[in-house]
């Protein structure tokens, strides 16, 4: 990055400068992304480990993401009423102490147990998505926000990324003597070249393996141990609290509508909703999805693995050219156009359910990287001292994702690729938004 770009997109209108700030804020977004994705993995592993059916599962998601809906309007109060690092440290901590519960829940060994934990740390993941994304937008001029927000996912498409990896090598058993690189060449030849071989030792081996919740300990661990030390980082570092008046994020609308009769943010609204239920389906079932496909025989294992490297690792490129598409291209539009495309590969996923079909469900995470944090920019934008309130109302938005895989494996119960009528219909309306829905009126 050149110090051309670094002024333009950190340079307060009064000359400060917020990159050091962005840096710390970018490391929250990594974190909660790793522990979003870890979910996708927890959904085939609670059916098997506590023999749960695709719709049971589902309400792990609906624990995680109901904390949205319970901590997303006090969390707005706080950063309102204490600032934004408050609102940073209460987050890091519900996050740690969510994380650090799936010890004695493991001890317990109930679902509610596990579920309770999920509970706790996504409220503090709510904390935390309340006050960042809204600071990453006033941290340098207003007509940087939507690239500086996409830049900032950038890094948590990485903490996507590598979720499903780190968690299927440590929950799902490898027992075939073949590294990690090697399952997923061997994955890779049979999606996209239709390869006649199979390691059926491989898979007959794990499908036999008697699974224990212990294996869960390691990841949440780790990941408790990482927010702790990030926490006692941000208690010793001076954040900034920038009002939307000081960097010229002002009001659009000069008769100070109040948010439910702003029209752009009402569409953001639904739109942030619909994308969070159609990216959570397709990351809860993604597993469920690949190893169905009877042709490919693939296991666990190797399905969680290409959601990591192949899917997550196309939604991380995509963050990271959004952000400078962005640059070049009008946020609706391009918003727009990927919303478009996602409708038409979740047609095809509904229609069949083959290796071509993983092979969409794969591509749709390339034009899903843009749409949470350009739907947020849009969504915030010309609302001036209404930022932080409407910031929190969209985190709520975040609670789509609590009902989406639970309906998904109702209707996918028998055929997993008609569940994916779900997210079909979110994209749809997410293109209108994007095309439409998302022009401010002056």
């Amino acid at each position: 990055m050149n110090d051309k770009t670094k002024r333009s997109l950190f340079r307060g209108s009064q000359g400060q400068n917020y990159l050091f700030p962005f840096i710390l804020i970018t490391s929250l977004f990594f974190m909660w992304g790793f522990a979003h994705s870890l979910l996708d993995v927890l959904n085939k592993h609670f059916q098997d480990a506590l023999h749960l059916t695709k719709a049971q599962s589902g309400v792990i998601q609906m624990s995680a993401y109901g904390a949205y809906f319970l901590m997303a309007l006090p969390a707005g109060y706080i950063a309102r009423r204490f600032g934004y690092k408050t609102g940073i440290i209460v987050g890091l901590v519900l996050f740690a102490a969510g994380a650090f519960w799936f010890v004695p829940a493991v001890g317990i060994n109930a679902f509610w147990a596990f579920l309770l934990g999920l509970l706790i740390l996504f409220a503090g993941l709510t904390c935390l998505e309340t006050v960042a994304n809204p600071y990453t937008i006033v941290l340098g001029p207003p007509e940087a926000s939507a690239s500086r927000i996409n830049l900032a996912q950038t890094f948590n498409a990485l903490g996507w990324v590598l979720g499903p990896i780190v968690g299927s090598l440590l929950i799902f058993k490898n027992e075939s003597g073949k590294s990690i690189f090697e399952l997923f060449g061997e994955a890779i030849s049979k999606v996209f070249l239709g390869a006649g071989e199979v390691v059926r030792g491989v898979t007959e081996t794990i499908e036999g393996h008697t699974t224990d919740n212990s294996v869960l300990i390691p990841p949440y661990v780790g990941l408790g141990i990482l927010v702790l030390l990030v926490l006692i980082l941000f208690l010793f570092t001076k954040l900034p609290e920038i009002s939307p008046e000081e960097d010229g994020n002002t009001t659009l609308n000069g008769d100070s509508k109040p948010l439910i009769k702003q029209k752009h943010f009402v569409f953001a609204v639904i739109a942030q909703f619909l994308y969070v239920a159609a990216q959570t389906g397709i990351g809860s079932f993604f597993i469920n999805y690949t190893v169905e496909v009877k042709e490919l025989q693939l296991n666990e294992l190797q399905g969680g693995l290409l959601l990591g490297i192949g899917g997550m690792g196309l939604f991380a490129i995509g963050r990271f050219t959004g952000s400078m598409l962005m640059q070049k291209i009008k946020a609706g539009i391009l918003l727009g156009t990927f919303a478009a495309v996602n409708t038409l590969l979740m047609l095809f996923v509904t229609m069949n359910h083959n290796r071509f079909g993983v092979i969409a469900l794969i591509a749709s995470y390339l034009f899903m990287s843009i749409m949470f944090p350009s739907i947020f920019a849009l969504g915030v934008r010309g609302l001036g001292d209404k930022t932080k309130t409407a910031a929190s109302i969209l985190v709520l938005t975040v609670v789509g994702g609590a009902i989406a895989p639970w309906l998904m494996g109702h209707i996918g119960a028998v055929s997993m690729n008609t569940g994916f009528i779900v997210p079909l219909l979110c994209f749809l309306y997410i293109s209108f938004f994007g095309y439409i829905g998302s022009r401010v009126k002056p």
